[in-house]
């Protein structure tokens, strides 16, 4: 999601939900819900989040309080491509998020993420790059990402992501939306790298709450 309708943190709440592994950005009482499964090294979540049209278009509906977003953050990429930087980025973004910053620093982390194979969210990268969100660098946040402080939080969260999959272990493709329950099949998964077919679904959704 892009940086700069993120900036007013106030304008956009966050927390963690009630099972411990959602995260869940915008206003709670906004009529559509989206939930997002998504790696952090997945370049399919980047595409969407940052030029694949939907991104932009949930993003603008969070800050107008339209939608809510719903994140569970995996890392299974991990395992498949080798290192540790997916899970290394949800442990940062879990401790980004005890600060009210998770938002800003998700953007951040996809308009900046490596190559897939390259494995370059190291604890460094994540740190240089926390620097560019004021306000998010602090001794607390410095030693969360240094000490993988919340790394049940990272197992738990790549556990609920494989229990979305219709396979034992084996989670959905990322980016996965599920809107008011609804999950967009993999078959119609175009509709979310389309701004107007998904301005359209998020519109009807809306509809829906209002009728």
């Amino acid at each position: 999601m892009g940086v700069t309708a993120y900036a007013n943190v106030e304008a956009v709440p966050e927390r963690l939900a009630a099972d411990g592994t959602t995260i869940v950005v915008g206003d709670p009482k906004a009529p559509v819900t989206v939930g997002l499964l998504e790696d952090p090294r997945c370049p399919v979540c980047e595409e969407f989040e940052r030029t694949g049209g939907g991104g932009p278009v949930l993003e603008e509906a969070v800050v107008r309080r339209v939608a809510r977003a719903q994140y569970t953050m995996a890392s299974f990429l991990d395992d498949r491509l080798g290192g540790g930087g997916s899970q290394r980025a949800v442990n940062a973004l879990r401790a980004a998020l005890e600060a009210g910053k998770f938002a800003e620093f998700h953007a951040v982390l996809y308009a900046n993420q490596p190559e897939e194979e390259t494995d370059g969210f190291t604890t460094a990268r994540l740190l240089d790059l926390a620097g560019t969100v004021p306000g998010l660098r602090s001794p607390a946040f410095d030693s969360a990402v240094k000490t993988m402080k919340y790394r049940d939080f990272v197992t738990a969260s790549e556990k609920a992501y494989e229990a979305k999959g219709t396979e034992k272990g084996k989670g959905p493709g990322t980016p996965t939306a599920e809107i008011d329950g609804y999950v967009i099949p993999a078959s119609a998964n175009g509709v979310l790298f389309d701004a107007d077919a998904f301005t359209k679904i998020l519109s009807v959704a809306q509809s829906e709450h209002t009728s």
